[in-house]
């Protein structure tokens, strides 16, 4: 064990239960994308209280590109809650309007640039209320209605607070520039887009991202996830004109049936020969009473493809289906941009780096590398990296509260999954990954690592 792993352990231990306290904290007082308020603020007052040059709210987002906002009364008022509930004052007012983008940067002398995001956000789904669920067991469950961290997004808060501990406190042992960066709105893929456009990660050489996963075990770790799916998210509308259903039916524009045509087309799209190519309409609403010819309609859905043009492939079909139904119906149509992801794949070279730091860290069993499928918007920040010359990874870790281990989880309803109202995490994961991440830094920061070798 070298004396910089011996000195990144101890402090990693040091504060393992201020850690557990903040990500407690995050859960009990969940925040939804672009409603981060408390949470960003916390996060922008301890960055500063180490030392961080700190940009938050509209330095970090480009307000043309965010995606997905709720209302400006919404926003209001859980700008509002936020106060209450103990958000940092000096802080707060930048992020008003959702602008709740933060990012710490540690400049130490001449060297590359190490980029590492991390999530914010919670989901809008209710907590079990259930008194074998953790939280509520131990008093930490969300006390906000409909909102909880059902994705792990409060315990890489805390990890990315513990790693810009650490990292402040071992400055004599790398050199060049920490850039933290603590993204809203992941959920929905909302977020990154408008971080990247601001130019947030156009500095960085080295970006880092890193998801926790329950049905792994804490020693289990891919040091590269790929197969990130691209995506459009979207909400569609129809607008036609109401009239009686019984006594002028002629005069009525049934909005009802352009949606309903339009869902029925949209699944008969061709698939594409190139690669995996997925289409959803999650929700249906329409009408507003039995005698009356619908003159709303709104659809919820997304199309993904195994890459960037895959996708588009499949939202551009998707357009022509919705602009032939709405013409059919004589219906006015808006598709309204709600999340976008693109497709992004880790560097080898970079992974063989987080794959040296987990073995130098020990107690971590190397998994192969993951295809995802799923959608992620950090992969706008990982091309972007990748476009400047710079490397990208996003590692999975392993935090299954039970100890389940990814071979066992298919099928396996003693996994708490993300996304339902009962997931929780280990803790113990967040101590290893501080220590995983502040060694990884060292490797990518060190003195003699100024002319980082690109090539596997």
């Amino acid at each position: 064990m070298t004396s910089f792993h011996q000195t990144v352990k101890k402090l990693a231990e040091q504060i393992e239960s201020r850690m557990i306290a903040d990500r407690r904290d995050f859960h009990r007082y969940a925040e939804a994308g672009w409603t981060e308020f408390r949470t960003a603020s916390l996060v922008a007052r301890r960055l500063t209280d180490l030392g961080y040059q700190v940009s938050l709210g509209r330095d970090v987002l480009a307000d043309a590109e965010r995606m997905g906002l709720p209302d400006e009364t919404d926003l209001e008022a859980h700008y509002q809650r936020a106060v209450a509930q103990g958000g940092d004052p000096a802080f707060l007012p930048a992020l008003r309007g959702g602008f709740t983008g933060v990012v710490g940067t540690l400049k130490n002398g001449k060297g590359p640039t190490l980029g590492m995001r991390f999530e914010m956000d919670a989901l809008d789904i209710p907590e079990s209320g259930a008194p074998d669920h953790r939280p509520q067991r131990e008093g930490f469950a969300s006390v906000n209605p409909g909102v909880m961290h059902a994705c792990g997004h409060d315990a890489h808060t805390a990890v990315g607070l513990g790693i810009a501990q650490v990292l402040s406190r071992v400055q004599e042992d790398w050199q060049g520039t920490l850039k933290l960066i603590f993204q809203p709105a992941e959920e929905g893929v909302r977020g990154a887009k408008a971080m990247t456009a601001a130019g947030v990660v156009d500095d960085v050489d080295l970006l880092v991202d890193f998801h926790f996963f329950s049905g792994w075990a804490t020693d289990e770790i891919t040091p590269g996830m790929d197969g990130f799916s691209a995506t459009r998210k979207f909400d569609v509308f129809f607008y036609g004109q109401p009239s009686h259903a019984g006594g002028s039916p002629q005069a009525g524009k049934n909005a009802l049936l352009a949606a309903a045509t339009a869902v029925l087309n949209l699944y008969a799209i061709p698939r594409h020969s190139s690669g995996h190519t997925r289409i959803n309409v999650g929700k249906l609403s329409a009408g507003s009473g039995r005698n009356i010819i619908p003159a709303e309609a709104h659809l919820v859905m997304e199309t993904r493809g195994e890459n960037t043009a895959l996708s588009e492939y499949m939202f551009a079909q998707a357009q022509r289906v919705l602009h032939a139904a709405a013409e059919m119906y004589d219906c006015r149509l808006e598709i309204r941009p709600m999340g976008a992801a693109q497709s992004a794949s880790s560097d080898r070279a970079l992974s063989k780096r987080v794959e040296a730091a987990a073995r130098e860290a020990g107690d971590f069993h190397i998994l192969p590398t993951c295809k995802s499928g799923g959608s992620e918007d950090v992969t706008y920040m990982m091309q972007r990296v990748q476009k400047n010359d710079g490397l990208a990874v996003s590692v999975g870790l392993g935090a299954d509260i039970s100890g389940i281990r990814s071979t066992d989880m298919e099928n396996n309803d003693q996994v708490l999954r993300a996304h339902t109202p009962r997931y929780d995490i280990h803790e113990g994961a967040l101590k290893k990954a501080v220590v995983l991440f502040s060694m990884l830094a060292g490797q990518c920061l060190g003195a003699e690592e100024n002319n980082f070798d690109k090539t596997e």
